[in-house]
């Protein structure tokens, strides 16, 4: 056996594939990063109308509902490498339509309203494809390895480079932080079409591609039927159908979905809480987002240790309670110091809830429906967000703290009723989901047609 194949060679790292997938979101996560930070800000200063930002946040969420069911049968039907290349092809030239506005001076609220809408729409392609490429190359046992390092990567590029950056900058060249948006979405394309053949996610599709999962009892699909491609319209409801008849992901669903909606309402209008409730200046909203990003790249580094030691239910479950505590303190002590600390141990909470979460999906779902029961699963969870973002904005109008007590409050009653629930999640790796383990990729090559030979059967 080759040291590239050994067992210490694959604890010791993930593979060259991952490496490249790594990569690639690498430079996505920059323009994410800056994006996501200019939008609120160029908000500010078009309005300071509660509603009107937190429209904002209801939009950037809106797309969720609409288009995350069709952008999750693209993803199990295209190659996943070109899904990826596209959402940031578009994603360009919005960067580069945005910049034309701001530079011109016709930029309004309500261009802003429609840049962040298009590009939520991209954002449902893009998510789905990226969360559905990391099954294809890494195994179970290491999914919540993997999620950790791009999860923490993401937090350092959007928080630490993005977000103090773009705030510094605003008030000095706005069009420069914009400009480099733009060119990190480009980069992006070419990372995303240089990726290697095993992300293409086309071994499920020989499976997949031809007969509906919802046309067989057990959700898998049959071998022998029609060789045409199931019908689009036919394929809405597989992802649905695959969540209900889990009595877990079921519940897990309708749980993360309500506690998702408080958290949209409590941070809809999180630049305006800011800047005046806790008088941050405006070059400083970076590096307040900073606190978050430190808590969240702890939470990052911890999670797979975390993990290991007490087991994913009940690190769920204590995280979650964490959070809500996090939050609603956010509001009951609205001093500048508590705040930042609160933002930093919410954020860390929810970047280890959102990892292990990620890890227990990719390995309870087969390869073949990632794409449609992840955008299924976003569709409920990330589509009810704008109603909690415009119920945010509406209680703000009586006072910004409100949000945050409110929503703290329920989501900590609501963390402690669904304690015992989370305990009984079980760990990655201690779930069969049908599909044969990726190969040791690092022994292979990194492109070529089909799936690399020399595939084992089972995970070790």
């Amino acid at each position: 056996m080759s040291s590239a194949t050994s067992p210490g060679s694959e604890r010791r790292g993930l593979g060259r594939t991952f490496g490249n997938v790594f990569t690639a979101n690498l430079a996505s996560s920059l323009g994410d990063g800056i994006a996501r930070t200019a939008a609120p800000l160029l908000a500010a200063r078009l309005t300071d109308d509660p509603v009107l930002i937190s429209g904002l946040a209801a939009l950037s969420m809106l797309p969720w509902l609409l288009f995350a069911l069709p952008s999750g049968i693209l993803v199990d039907r295209m190659d996943r490498r070109h899904a990826l290349a596209l959402a940031a092809t578009v994603r360009t030239v919005l960067a580069v339509g945005l910049l034309a506005l701001v530079w011109t001076g016709e930029l309004t609220i309500w261009w802003l309203y429609l840049l962040i809408f298009v590009y939520g729409a991209c954002e449902t392609l893009y998510d789905g494809a990226i969360r559905a490429v990391v099954p294809s190359v890494v195994r179970k046992k290491n999914l919540s390895r993997a999620n950790s390092r791009i999860e923490g990567a993401e937090l350092v590029v959007q928080n630490f480079a993005a977000a103090p950056i773009t705030s510094a900058l605003f008030a000095v060249a706005v069009l420069i932080p914009l400009g480099v948006m733009g060119a990190a979405y480009g980069l992006a394309v070419v990372l995303a079409v240089l990726l290697p053949q095993v992300a293409s996610g086309r071994q499920f599709r020989s499976r997949a591609g031809r007969v509906s999962d919802s046309q067989s009892n057990d959700g898998a699909d049959a071998r022998g039927g029609d060789d045409a491609p199931v019908p689009f319209r036919k394929q809405l409801a597989d992802g649905w159908r695959f969540i209900i008849a889990n009595r877990q992901l079921r519940t897990l669903w309708f749980f993360t979905t309500a506690t998702g909606l408080l958290y949209a309402a409590s941070s809809a209008t999180l630049v305006l809480f800011v800047l005046q409730t806790l008088a941050i200046p405006e070059a400083a909203f970076g590096l307040f987002l900073v606190s978050g990003a430190v808590g969240g790249i702890v939470g990052s580094f911890v999670a797979s240790r975390l993990q290991g030691r007490f087991g994913l239910g009940l690190v769920m479950a204590i995280m979650n309670l964490v959070s809500g505590i996090a939050t609603l303190v956010t509001g009951l002590v609205p001093v500048a110091a508590v705040g930042v600390l609160c933002f930093a141990l919410a954020s860390g909470s929810v970047t280890v809830w959102n990892i292990l979460m990620m890890s227990y999906r990719q390995a309870i779902v087969p390869g073949r429906l990632l794409g449609r029961v992840h955008g299924t699963w976003r569709t409920l969870l990330w589509g009810s967000m704008p109603l909690g973002s415009l119920l945010g904005g509406a209680i703000a109008l009586l006072d910004l703290r409100l949000p945050w007590i409110i929503g703290g409050g329920v989501m900590v009653v609501l963390a402690l009723v669904f304690f015992r629930f989370l305990m009984s999640l079980p760990n990655p790796e201690d779930i069969d989901n049908g599909d044969e383990p990726p190969p040791v990729t690092d022994a292979l090559p990194t492109v070529g047609p089909g799936v690399p030979p020399g595939q084992p059967a089972a995970d070790k």
